[in-house]
Formats: C-alpha cells, sequence, structure tokens
C-alpha cells in the first residue's frame, strides 16, 4: 500500500470525524464540554470507552508482546486484565457513588473537600502528569508506525506528522469537547472492533484455518495465560493479578480522562451499569487481541518474515509491508488510527477539564476564553512532551505505560484510599505535599534495588503496591484522629 493510499485513507476518516463535531458542538457551553450536560446514555458511553481504554498501544503493543522473547508473556497479560475487573469493580461501587453523591466535576475535588487545597492540588498534578505523559506513550507509537511506513517515504520530518497529528484532535475537540468525543470514541470503537474481526479472518484464511483458528491458537505455543513458576517472579499469576487491580483503579478510577466520561451519564445507576459492561467487553476484546498477536506469529513464521526487534511494529510490518491482501493494510489503518485518536482526544479534553476547575476556578467560572486557551496550551504541552520522548523511551509501549503507571498513580491510591477507609485528619497541607512526592521517589528505590536485596524478586506490575502503601502509610503517620465536635 502506498503512501498516497494511506494519506487519503487518513484523510477521509478525520473529514468524518470533523463533521461529527460540527454537529454536536452546535449551542456548545462549558457544561457541554465538560460533561455533556449530563445527559449521555450510558450504553454509548461504555462502547466509547472500550476505544479510550485501549488505545493504540493494544491496537499493536499487545499482538507483538505475545512473543516478545520472554516465554512468560505469552497470553500472561490476561492475568492483569482479570485483576482489572476486581479493580472495576471498586470503581463502580467504592468510588464512583462518592463523585456522584457530591455532583464532581473534577474527581480531584474530593481531595479539597477531605483535606483541602494542598491535597487538591497534588492530586490534580499527579493527574496531569500521569495523563500527558500517557497520552504522549500512545501517540508516540502511532506516530512512529505512521513516520516509518508512510512520512519517511514522503520526507516528512518526524515533528510535522506528530503536530499534524495533534492539530487533527484539536480541531474536532475544541468546540464541544465531551460531548463531542462521545460520539467520535463510539465511532471509533466500532471501526477498531470490525478492524480487529476481519483482521483476525483474514489472517487466518492466509493461513488456512478458517474452521479452526481457536483450536490453532490453542496449540500456537503462545496462548499461556497463568504462570506459578518461578516463586513470585517474571509474571507470575499473584503479581500480575494484584497489579491489575491497583492499575485499574489508578488509571480508570482516579483518572479524570476516564471518570469524566462516567460523570457525564444521567445517574450513578446508569454510569455503574456503564462500567460494569464496558470491564466485561474489555476482557473478551483483549484476548482476542492476543489471539490476534498469536496469528501473527503464526503467519510470520510461515512466510518467512523477520519479527522486528521493537515486537510493536510486527503488526504494521505484516499489514503494510507484506504480501497480505491490501484489505489487512486499510483495516489495520483504520484499527490504528481509531483506537489511537479514541484515547488521545479524550486526554485532551479532560487536561484542559482539569487546569481548568482544578488549577483556575470552578466549573462556573471558567469563562469559554479561558477554557480555549488552556485546550491550545495543552495541546502544545503534549506535543512538546512527544517530542521529547520520542528521544528517550525504547521498550515495548503497553510494559512502558504501565511501568509509568506504578510512579504516578501510587500517591492518588493512597491520598483517596486514606480518605475514603480513616475518619483521620491531617493539618498541614505541606506535608500531603512532601509525602505524595517523597512516595514515588522511595517506590524507585525500592524497585531499582529489589533485585539485590529480595533475591532476585522484581516487582514489576505490583510497584504501583508499594507506592499506594508507601502514601497510605506515610499520611496515616503525619495525621490525627478528629476531634468530636
Amino acid at each position: 500500500m502506498g503512501p498516497s493510499t494511506i494519506l487519503l485513507i487518513i484523510g477521509l476518516y478525520f473529514l468524518g470525524l470533523i463533521a461529527i463535531s460540527y454537529f454536536t458542538g452546535k449551542g456548545a457551553n462549558n457544561e457541554t464540554f465538560f460533561l455533556a450536560n449530563k445527559s449521555a446514555p450510558w450504553y454509548l458511553v461504555a462502547f466509547g470507552m472500550i476505544g479510550a481504554s485501549l488505545s493504540g498501544i493494544t491496537f499493536i503493543s499487545i499482538p507483538g508482546s505475545v512473543g516478545a522473547g520472554d516465554p512468560t508473556k505469552q497470553f500472561g497479560y490476561m492475568q492483569m486484565v482479570l485483576g482489572y475487573l476486581v479493580g472495576y469493580l471498586i470503581i463502580a461501587y467504592v468510588l464512583m457513588p462518592i463523585y456522584y453523591r457530591l455532583n464532581l466535576t473534577s474527581i480531584y475535588s474530593y481531595l479539597r473537600d477531605r483535606f483541602g487545597k494542598e491535597a487538591h492540588k497534588i492530586g490534580a498534578f499527579y493527574f496531569l502528569l500521569s495523563r500527558i505523559t500517557g497520552a504522549s506513550i500512545r501517540l508516540l507509537l502511532v506516530a512512529n508506525v505512521l513516520q516509518a511506513f508512510v512520512f519517511n517515504d514522503l520526507g516528512v520530518p518526524f515533528e510535522v506528522t506528530v503536530l499534524v497529528s495533534i492539530l487533527l484532535i484539536w480541531l474536532y475537540t475544541f468546540k464541544g469537547g465531551i460531548k463531542t468525543i462521545l460520539w467520535t470514541d463510539t465511532l471509533q470503537t466500532l471501526f477498531m472492533l470490525l478492524s480487529l474481526g476481519f483482521t483476525i479472518w483474514i489472517v487466518a484464511d492466509e493461513l488456512n484455518l478458517s474452521e479452526g483458528i481457536i483450536s490453532a491458537v490453542s496449540d500456537s505455543g503462545y496462548s499461556k495465560i497463568f504462570f506459578f513458576e518461578n516463586g513470585l517472579g517474571g509474571s507470575h499469576f499473584i503479581k500480575m493479578f494484584l497489579g491489575g487491580i491497583f492499575i485499574a483503579i489508578g488509571m480508570t478510577g482516579l483518572d479524570q480522562d476516564m471518570m469524566q466520561k462516567n460523570l457525564s451519564c444521567k445517574n450513578i445507576k446508569e454510569a455503574q451499569k456503564n462500567m460494569m459492561s464496558f470491564a466485561a467487553v474489555l476482557v473478551v476484546v483483549n484476548l482476542i487481541f492476543l489471539a490476534l498477536g498469536a496469528l501473527l506469529y503464526l503467519y510470520s513464521s510461515q512466510q518467512g518474515i523477520t519479527v522486528p526487534e521493537k515486537t510493536d511494529l510486527l503488526f504494521p510490518t505484516i499489514a503494510l509491508k507484506s504480501v497480505m491482501p491490501i484489505g489487512v493494510g486499510v483495516l489495520f489503518l483504520l484499527g490504528l488510527i481509531a483506537a489511537a485518536y479514541s484515547s488521545a482526544d479524550s486526554a485532551l479534553t479532560s487536561l484542559t477539564t482539569s487546569v481548568c476547575v482544578d488549577f483556575i476556578s470552578d466549573v462556573k467560572e471558567v469563562t469559554k476564553k479561558v477554557r480555549q486557551q488552556v485546550h491550545i496550551v495543552m495541546s502544545i504541552l503534549l506535543y512538546i512532551t512527544i517530542i521529547v520522548l520520542s528521544k528517550t523511551l525504547d521498550e515495548s509501549a503497553i510494559w512502558q505505560l504501565i511501568r509509568l503507571a506504578g510512579f504516578t498513580y501510587g500517591p492518588l491510591i493512597g491520598l483517596f484510599f486514606f480518605g475514603i477507609l480513616t475518619k483521620r485528619k491531617i493539618d498541614q497541607g505541606w506535608t500531603i505535599i512532601l509525602i505524595c512526592v517523597l512516595a514515588p521517589v522511595l517506590s524507585w528505590f525500592v524497585d531499582a534495588y529489589s533485585k539485590d536485596l529480595l533475591g532476585g524478586f522484581s516487582f514489576g506490575a505490583t510497584l504501583i503496591i508499594v507506592n499506594a502503601l508507601i502514601s497510605f502509610v506515610g499520611l496515616y503517620v503525619v495525621s490525627h484522629k478528629r476531634i468530636p465536635a
């Protein structure tokens, strides 16, 4: 597939998104931008959240990770996904009732009500840090693919590729915000799932597996899910499962991006239906992505295709550069763009929301002009972060993101659950900031030296638990019992 064909597909795709933005942005105000006037149907939110949660990382990195050289990878990621399910239950029945009861626009306003302005600011800061870097990693992965397979041939610099990507997102989100995104994410999730299904069907047909896909995957040598070997090292089930619970709580339940969609539902019951239906579908979709990975490795072996050193590039290599039918390339592009931009557009909107509500003023006092200015600043910051990360990151994107979550979401989990599970009070707000800054630093030292001190043990996905516990214990130490009125 030539660069001109790829550019045509991308152009038509974004014209469709901009058209949706035009209709959904009519008469939009701040309430529309931030919460879609609290009138979004739960099933629309749930379906769109699938694409926003998966992103381009899932679309590329999960299939590539199946055979990434580590024999414990295979389908071991599903152990973490099963942990996500428990995390989503906690989100739906512990966190979301609090958000709805307090009628929050930004979930970090809870910290202001519970502990004061310092806790509010540090919580919002960690969200901004987490979401900017997380969204940048997701977009960087897609930009790398487009650069390698399209724009290098056209002589377009990488910096321009990233700039155009962010400009396109800004174009269809700056007016309607979350209301627009609920509809564009629904369309993009549909494209992503159709792409996934049809790609599996075509690859299976190329392998003459049309009637035996499940058995072929199970016999492939890549399909092992549960790992209990080597104590608690590697991808042991307990470590991956517990890590999945806390990662889901942090990256979904304490993330303004994901919760902003839930808060756009009419009431808590509909939001809970949204969360649990989303969780069930997400488990199945992740399993299908791993199955696709097994098929891609089988196909590359059959065709003598060299697996790229960066396994994230396996799927695009087969889709765009192999002898596969052109339809696979088209499906891959549609799925990749849909997965990538359904995550990035909501990230940009939630970043704008958090800065406006958490750092500037109450939502009712933020003017439309200020909101639009913040939206532009967040777009610029996203661009700069992507360019910086492009020169420093070289691991599989999915594990980069999980490692990052261990450092940035841990203090949020400790802070929120200290507020929820205890009735203790902290008088000096600066101590909250100090503990939330020290916790990731101490976690880094624990992670860096764990192999030497603990006989080769590596925390991996459970690093987020260590971080959260350090934050929780530190807050307990500087707190005291509430004095009855």
